[in-house]
C-alpha cells in the first residue's frame, strides 16, 4: 500500500473521530450555571475545547488507521467474510426459446 493511501485512510478515520468525539463532555450553559449572552442559543456548549477533540480524534485516528493497516497487510477479515447473506442465487441468461 502507497504511504499517500495511508494518509488519505488516516485523514478519513480523523474526520469521522472528530465527529464521533464532538458531542461527548460538552455542556450547555443552563448545565455549567453560567450566565448565557443576549441572544445567544440554549444549546451553545459553554465548555468547547476544539484542541482536545483535536489531540483525542488524532489517537483515535492513529489507532484506527493501524488496525486497518494490519488487517489489510494479514488479511484478517476479507470481503467473504462480510457476506451476510450468501451467495447470489444463479440466474440464467438465456432467453427461453434456446433453454430447450
Amino acid at each position: 500500500m502507497k504511504w499517500t493511501s495511508i494518509l488519505a485512510i488516516y485523514c478519513l478515520f480523523w474526520v469521522m473521530s472528530a465527529f464521533l468525539l464532538l458531542p461527548f463532555g460538552v455542556r450547555t450553559h443552563d448545565e455549567a450555571g453560567i450566565e448565557k449572552v443576549p441572544g445567544q442559543a440554549d444549546s451553545a456548549p459553554a465548555n468547547f475545547r476544539p484542541g482536545r477533540i483535536c489531540f483525542v480524534a488524532t489517537i483515535l485516528a492513529a489507532v484506527l488507521c493501524g488496525l486497518y493497516y494490519a488487517n489489510y497487510v494479514n488479511g484478517w477479515v476479507g470481503v467473504d467474510d462480510l457476506n451476510f447473506f450468501g451467495s447470489p442465487p444463479d440466474i440464467d441468461l438465456q432467453p427461453r426459446a434456446e433453454r430447450n
